[in-house]
């Protein structure tokens, strides 16, 4: 009998004869105690093994412990091992964007020019929704546990050498492979959310989720400069590290297996054309402005991800277990969804990068008051996504996804009236209500995504939906960055006008997509 196979189960007998109660008892007692997740039910099978011809019964207790513990906290398994796994992303998704307001200062410490290492930021970025597709699959495949923990393992290990670094080079490379193993934490957080709570239920954790996916990398851009100002930047990953390993250890203990499915292939051929189709279409994008839209660097870059992304529709119809279902693409409650949070994104992170170098350009204000100015985003994103679960479970899935997107695009309408008269309360209001519409309307149409696919596929629809925004994200600052630049000969105040009024008609055209979808069909009650 395989252990945590879909069908299997733990504790399951199948083989024996029903009637065949004693066979049924000798198979349950030379079992160990093992845990598995199946079907959103989370089972602790406490199985006493034999002693001998005493009948001596030695009892599991760590698991006796972790349920005593949990007791006496009062604190619902469910929740608890939600706290796990959205602890280890945090610890991953924090350190992404943190150095992006000390550029400056890396650059001069190696040598080198602030463009280059700008790559310590984009790298990571792009890597972190590149490479989830092929961990929601493995996940799926060979159990979320042990992608969870190795990804957290390999984080902490490059978190280590990224402060070790001795160049510009070698600091890229840490920090980009220190977030491609990270990245593995986010489609199987998703993937154990999903199986832990009903369909119904979903709204609520995945508000958590959100803010953790979304607002980690928006609080280390916040905290970023006083952190590196304090303790500098090596310290920063100095102290990653350990939290990751913490978090391993934690993780190895609390967290119960997924069900694998049995006899399927990796898609390997269908992993590798992804991703280098996604990373090379994500660094065409992102470095086109440097490199210039017309260079052979860039050209390549987009001719490499139009060669790579046809090869993987080409393979994921000949694949026996395709790493991404095509027909998702014609799934309503699938590609629409994805294509509003992608949309949504390109507003929300464009719009927050920006924010810094409006308030800086056009308000003429310190880095400190910009600081304190930002963080307002994070806040109400962290008091709203919360309470965005309660309000979705009575209103639907639609309904939130199209006002969220709605409260981003008048975000961006709000920033593109501010002037150099304007109030910093005016800049308050434009960042809150960005907060808001996203986390308003992510969890939303994250739990219709996972509510449209099989159990299985899990997995890889968190880690879709995890590369669909960072590719929104990726074109919102490189587009409004173009934008902004183009027009700045006619005026600073216009051209960051102009930018924002872009981004603006993009959420627009996100809650168009979210008017399209189709609701969870929820129990009335009386």
């Amino acid at each position: 009998m395989d252990r945590g196979r879909s069908g299997g189960g733990i504790g399951s007998t199948r083989g024996v004869n029903d009637g065949d109660e004693p066979a049924a008892r000798k198979l349950a007692a030379r079992k160990p105690a093992e845990r598995t997740l199946h079907n959103g039910v989370g089972r602790d099978t406490l199985e006493v093994d034999g002693a001998g011809l005493e009948e001596i019964a030695v009892v599991a207790w760590p698991i006796v412990l972790r349920r005593r513990i949990a007791k006496s906290v009062g604190i619902d398994r469910r929740w608890a091992l939600l706290i796990v796994v959205l602890s280890g992303l945090f610890t991953v998704a924090f350190t992404i964007t943190i150095l992006v307001v000390s550029l400056k200062d890396i650059a001069k410490e190696f040598n080198t020019t602030e463009a280059t290492m700008s790559w310590c930021i984009t790298g990571p970025m792009l890597a972190f929704g590149v490479v989830g597709p092929a961990y929601g699959k493995a996940g799926d495949l060979w159990g979320h546990k042990r992608v969870f923990v190795g990804g957290l393992l390999g984080a902490g290990i490059f978190a280590i050498l990224t402060a070790l670094s001795w160049s510009a080079l070698s600091m890229i490379v840490f920090r980009t492979l220190s977030a491609s193993a990270g990245a593995a934490t986010g489609p199987s957080t998703m993937a154990y959310i999903n199986r832990l709570f009903a369909p119904e239920e979903r709204v609520k954790p995945l508000s958590y989720w959100s803010f953790v996916n979304a607002g980690a990398p928006v609080i280390g851009v916040v905290a970023g400069a006083a952190l590196v100002e304090s303790v500098g930047w090596r310290a920063i990953f100095v102290v990653q590290a350990p939290l990751c390993f913490i978090g391993v250890i934690v993780a190895m203990w609390l967290l119960p297996d997924t069900e694998r499915a049995d006899r399927v292939k990796f898609d390997v051929a269908g992993s590798v054309t992804l991703g280098l189709g996604a990373a090379a279409l994500l660094a065409g994008i992102s470095q086109g402005g440097h490199w210039g839209w017309y260079s052979a660097a860039t050209i390549a870059c987009f001719a490499i991800s139009a060669l790579n992304l046809r090869l993987f529709i080409w393979f994921e119809h000949r694949a026996e277990a395709p790493l991404l279902p095509l027909h998702w693409l014609r799934t309503r409650n699938v590609a629409l969804p994805v294509l509003s949070q992608s949309l949504a994104n390109f507003a929300y992170m464009g719009g927050f990068l920006f924010a810094p170098r409006l308030l800086e350009n056009v308000l003429h204000l310190g880095k400190t008051e910009i600081g304190n100015v930002i963080i307002s985003r994070p806040l109400t994103f962290a008091i709203i996504a919360p309470l965005a679960g309660y309000v979705t479970l009575r209103v639907g899935e639609r309904t939130t996804g199209v006002f969220g997107a709605l409260c981003v695009a008048m975000s961006m309408l709000v920033f593109a009236g501010v002037t150099n008269t304007s109030s910093i309360w005016i800049v308050v209001l434009a960042l809150s209500l960005s907060g808001a519409g996203i986390g308003v309307s992510s969890p939303a149409l994250t739990s219709l995504v996972a509510n449209a696919v099989d159990d299985a596929n899990l997995g890889v629809a968190g880690a879709m939906q995890q590369l669909a925004s960072q590719m929104g994200a990726v074109l919102g600052s490189v587009v409004m960055t173009a934008v902004q630049a183009a027009r700045e000969p006619a005026g600073l105040e216009s051209s960051y006008r102009a930018a924002f009024l872009v981004a603006a008609g993009v959420a627009v055209a996100a809650a168009v997509a979210a008017t399209f979808v189709k609701s969870t069909p929820r129990k009335v009650t009386n």
